[in-house]
């Protein structure tokens, strides 16, 4: 099964338009985490998140993919099928 980390912030204007698709996957029962890069610099340090928002999509623990900026719904679910 795939996981997501999905990491964002507060102040991003990308971030504020792709939100609502990812707590509508989330509502859906895809396995999606959401990390503020402010709160959680450690952690978005160690997976060298170097824009916002971004998807990290891991399988087995390893990362399999990263999608970078604002996607559609449909694209995001393409990757986790």
């Amino acid at each position: 099964m795939k996981t997501v980390d999905y990491y964002t912030a507060n102040w991003c204007g990308p971030c504020k338009t792709f939100k609502p698709i990812i707590l509508e996957l989330v509502s859906e029962g895809y396995n999606i985490t959401l990390h503020d890069i402010d709160t959680e610099r450690d952690l978005a340090l160690t997976n060298r998140i170097q824009s916002v928002p971004t998807l990290v999509i891991s399988e087995n623990g390893e990362e399999v993919d990263r999608l970078v900026g604002v996607h559609t719904k449909q694209s995001v679910i393409s990757k986790l099928s």
